[in-house]
């Protein structure tokens, strides 16, 4: 056995052994496994989300992206902090409402905002199909990153197996207690080895940090600019910036509501928004990473390799396994936290069990068949869910018109009908474009769909106000003294 992969299967085992030691007891109600009761502070919250900036796509992803997009691949580093400049306002709405109704879901948010039960159903529904794929990608990953690192196929789908097995379990036993504890490893050693790995390849391999970038302006230099043609053009750069932005901006994501409903205050929420996008500046790291795989690796055939690649190169064996065990971690605290997400949605807002003791049998039921269904996949058909994760970002981003509605006025502009047309129109407009080659101009798919789902939703409304308009606000009468 390697000294990476025996380096990786204790760093399995570690993650594991935190997740558990979230609680001393295991949670025994929804509210307390899901939202934590409510209870974490800046420091608990910080992490946790900032965890969510980082995880196999990250790691393996932003390097490949660069390999193969070149400085279009900067689009990554943006968008977050915009996208939290709108949250520093809205999350604390979000919040506030959640705690006074007890919400613990995204679907709950906008079932109980528009009297809707079918639109929770739907937001759930799209919430479980578009995660799904996500958590396979977390668990191919994974494996992918002990095979790179180890040159064994074996060695990888083992440690998917041995890893979600412990997963299911620490999540099983503490819920997002787990996941928090977790993210406090995860996030310290991952910038520990972000820190290590772009200043030790960058060095060993290209001569240094900044003469990376005097090498690739000789030899490639259309790679340090986005160029205005071509598949990744400034369209491309723009719109996907664009719509990932307004995702982040309206949590459109459903596994980013518990932990933003975790929090002890609106007050940490908001602090929080503040000092978050100092962690998203870490992501330009790999990014240069990145472009050392250019220089070095001149017939790379997968991209997400780069990283690993390099790594291999450049540091000793056990400071690699201390690479790939920060790459575990960015796939096991991350599955944990899109398994809290699809398992309350599952027993919230779709099966919908009467009592709270059947809502909870149903979660933990879920947690395990959820993982157990993307590791089948995983091992058996890697690319399976390939094309659906197509859909993820683009596809849940149509759920940013409903969620502006309520949160952006103080009354609803947009009632239940409205905000179901728009989401099924722009959900099919996604779809068609996703898997039907049709010429867009390197335009995003989601941003389309979200321009026909907002037209929709306002001459939907306007029809609907004209059929029955909404009651008058009641103004209070004051008597002169």
């Amino acid at each position: 056995m390697s000294t990476v992969l025996v380096i990786a299967i204790i760093g399995i085992v570690v993650i594991a052994a935190l997740g558990f030691w979230g609680r001393r007891r295991p949670a025994t109600n929804l509210a307390e496994w899901t939202v934590a009761g409510r209870r974490f502070g800046v420091t608990t919250m910080w992490l946790l989300q900032a965890g969510e900036v980082f995880t196999t796509f990250t790691f393996l992803g932003t390097a490949g992206l660069v390999a193969s997009t070149g400085a279009a691949s900067f689009y990554s580093m943006p968008y977050v902090p915009l996208g939290y400049v709108v949250l520093y306002f809205i999350a604390p709405l979000i919040w506030r409402r959640a705690r006074a109704r007890g919400y613990l879901t995204q679907a709950d948010f906008l079932e109980g905002s528009y009297g809707s039960r079918t639109l929770g159903v739907v937001v759930a529904l799209l919430g479980v199909v578009f995660l799904l794929p996500y958590l396979q990608l977390q668990i191919t990953g994974l494996g992918k990153i002990v095979q790179l690192a180890t040159g064994d196929e074996t060695s990888g789908n083992a440690s998917m197996v041995i890893a979600f097995v412990l997963v299911v379990a620490f999540v099983l036993w503490s819920g997002l207690h787990g996941v928090a504890t977790t993210s406090y490893f995860k996030d310290a050693l991952m910038l520990i080895v972000l820190v290590v790995t772009s200043l030790a390849i960058p060095i060993g391999l290209a001569g240094g940090f900044t003469q990376v970038f005097h090498r690739v302006a000789e030899v490639m230099p259309r790679s340090l600019y986005v160029q205005t043609t071509g598949a990744n053009d400034i369209l491309w750069y723009v719109s996907n910036m664009a719509i990932s932005a307004i995702g982040v901006a309206f949590a459109t994501l459903p596994h980013s509501w518990p932990a933003m409903m975790s929090a002890r205050s609106a007050k940490v929420l908001r602090k929080n928004y503040i000092w978050l996008p100092i962690y998203n500046t870490f992501v330009v790291l790999p990014l240069v990473v990145g472009y050392v795989g250019l220089l070095v690796l001149k017939d790379n055939g997968d991209p997400d390799a780069t990283m690993l690649a390099l790594a291999s190169k450049a540091l000793p064996p056990w400071l690699l396994g201390i690479v790939v065990v920060a790459g575990i971690a960015t796939a096991m605290v991350p599955s944990a936290g899109l398994l809290i997400a699809i398992s309350s949605l599952m027993a919230r807002n779709l099966v919908r069990a009467r009592s709270a003791r059947a809502q909870f049998g149903v979660n933990q039921a879920t947690v395990v068949v959820a993982t157990f269904a993307a590791l089948i996949l995983g091992l058996v058909k890697p690319d399976a869910l390939a094309n659906l994760l197509l859909l993820t970002f683009s596809g849940l981003d149509q759920l940013a018109p409903a969620i502006a509605g309520v949160l952006l006025f103080r009354r609803n502009v947009l009632r239940a009908p409205a905000a179901l047309a728009g989401i099924a129109v722009g959900e099919v407009v996604v779809i068609v474009l996703t898997f039907v080659p049709v010429n867009v101009a390197n335009i995003s798919v989601g941003l389309i769909g979200l321009a026909v789902n907002l037209v929709v939703t306002v001459a939907v409304e306007a029809v609907h106000r004209r059929i029955a308009p909404l009651p008058p606000v009641e103004v209070p009468v004051t008597t002169a003294s």
